[in-house]
């Protein structure tokens, strides 16, 4: 009995011929003489033929001359379009979805599936001709991706990852030689996950769908858990929740991922019938130097509608929530005590000098609750109350960096100045300032705006007595990290109240003399902002 499970092609492949690239191939299909255009069709044939035949054989859930005729029609289809002019970069995934419409399409037609039976299976031509779509909707943001690359990015992606070659196979495809075919890799790999998060952007139905963007791409990127607030977003929403789990897959083998995107029919099967996949298992980046060790995947983590998320384990950062309110805020009381400088907002130069007791400017706004504090100059850590980590800079001090947390130490990336007019400075570089917005809720390096700037809001931040950091664009949210862990992003989202949202002020040995003192108690200024004389 036929069966939809062709046997395995010989491995590897036939037809390789060294130097001699598709798209050379295809340049003498264009203009030549039937003697060398004959020649450029057999060695592309030879190249490409077993694995289109093979995906026919699936799509028509039956072995028979039939998977001929389709494979050599779409042969026929696909080497006109490159005759043309058209690029032949990546052929093997063009001729696989090639043969999936083909069979489509025929059996889409009365007259010719009257004369071939075989295209009427239900698992073959006669499913493809009900289903509503060849790409699961939980692919859909692969395929826009995977389509957006070049086509270079394409055949290296689908050689290494689909068919699971040495990636000598795509450069000689290519024509290029394997080092700089590993480097494209790389590239490609990336690009392709940065289209994933951008169609994700770009195509979401909801404004929340758009805010959760890059809380769904950073942690999953760093293996991290994600945030609450967003699982339980996930939770109730299939787009966002599709989108991270194609983002997974990224810590892994891309192999399923780019199949079910590209081919969506008879992917699984396809994959089974790769000779390569019986050589090795499916790679992970794990075995690029470059990505180090393998992370589990995040989405045994994100919980499902029904689905009873098991209770986390109690980590013991969260005792620190238990020390009382005076703690909570710990960060209101040192900056009052002398965090307060640069006034204008821009210049650093314009500090408002030793005597500080400055108010807020009158333009200046803030939620119900904001400590409006005197103003000295210093200068201090951030110590985030959960996870007893401090607020650095990632990488080198320039517009654009990131932020994370880190070890406390007394290095200037982690010293921070708040100004009376809601920025937060760095001390490293004091021509910037965190923002919250630019880069979607992931908080940022960016250069100090003036307060009166369209950008002003985006870097400014109302304190609270609690050790909160409002952003103005949006006092719904607070400064928070992804994570109770050393490199952990910061980033903005929904205000909870909970320790993970309070920064405690943490003075430095190289803080300004007289500047800080988080345990006397002696200061007329920081008496006048302790927690027990002010409320929410």
């Amino acid at each position: 009995m036929p069966t939809p499970h062709p046997p395995r092609p010989p491995y590897p492949p036939p037809g390789r011929v060294p130097g001699e690239s598709d798209e050379n191939l295809a340049t003498r299909l264009r203009g030549r003489p039937d003697g060398e255009v004959a020649q450029s069709v057999a060695l592309l044939m030879a190249r490409h033929w077993q694995p289109a035949r093979d995906y026919a054989d699936i799509c028509l859930a039956s072995q028979t001359d039939v998977a001929s005729m389709v494979t050599a029609a779409t042969f026929h289809q696909v080497l006109d379009r490159l005759a043309l002019g058209e690029a032949a970069l990546a052929v093997r995934p063009r001729l696989l979805v090639a043969v999936r419409e083909t069979v489509r399409v025929w059996s889409a037609e009365d007259r010719i599936s009257d004369v071939l039976p075989e295209l009427m299976k239900p698992a073959g031509g006669r499913g493809m001709r009900t289903a509503k779509s060849m790409t699961p909707e939980n692919r859909k943001l692969a395929e826009r991706s995977f389509h957006a690359l070049p086509g270079l990015s394409r055949c290296l992606l689908w050689h290494t990852e689909v068919e699971a070659e040495p990636i000598s196979i795509p450069a000689g495809l290519l024509g290029m030689d394997t080092d700089t075919a590993s480097a494209a890799l790389e590239q490609a790999r990336e690009k392709f996950r940065e289209g994933c998060v951008h169609a994700h952007r770009e195509l979401a139905p909801s404004k929340d769908c758009r805010f959760y963007n890059r809380l769904l791409d950073v942690p999953i990127r760093r293996g991290g858990t994600l945030l609450p607030d967003v699982q339980q977003h996930l939770a109730q929403c299939p787009y966002c929740r599709f989108a991270a789990e194609q983002l997974s897959h990224f810590e892994g083998g891309l192999g399923v991922l780019l199949a079910e995107s590209v081919l969506g029919w008879g992917a699984l099967r396809y994959l089974d019938t790769r000779p390569g996949r019986t050589q090795q298992p499916e790679r992970t980046r794990s075995s690029s130097a470059r990505h180090g060790g393998g992370r589990p995947r995040i989405m045994p983590r994100i919980p499902l509608p029904g689905r009873r998320s098991p209770g986390a384990p109690r980590n013991s950062r969260a005792l620190l929530t238990g020390v009382g309110v005076a703690s909570a805020g710990l960060l209101a009381t040192v900056f009052a005590a002398g965090l307060f400088s640069h006034d204008d907002g821009v210049d650093p130069a314009a500090s408002n000098g030793a005597n500080g007791g400055t108010t807020p400017g009158v333009g200046s706004q803030s939620s119900p609750g904001t400590a409006h504090l005197p103003t000295a100059p210093g200068q201090s850590r951030l110590r985030n109350a959960g996870a007893d980590l401090c607020l650095d800079i990632r990488g080198a001090v320039k517009d654009g960096a990131g932020t994370e947390l880190a070890a406390c130490s007394d290095a200037r990336t982690q010293q921070w100045s708040y100004e009376s007019n809601g920025l937060v400075r760095s001390v490293a570089d004091s021509g910037l300032c965190l923002d919250s917005h630019v880069d979607a809720g992931v908080v940022v390096l960016g250069k100090c705006a003036a307060e009166k700037d369209k950008r002003g809001d985006d870097m400014r931040y109302d304190l609270t007595a609690q050790g909160e950091l409002l952003p103005r664009w949006d006092k719904q949210l607070a400064l928070t990290a992804t994570a109770e862990d050393p490199g952990a992003d910061i980033v903005v989202k929904a205000r909870e109240g909970s320790s993970a949202q309070r920064w405690l002020a943490d003075p430095t040995a190289s803080a300004d003399e007289g500047s800080l003192s988080i345990t006397g108690t002696d200061s007329p200024v920081v008496r006048a902002a302790r927690l027990s004389e002010r409320t929410m």
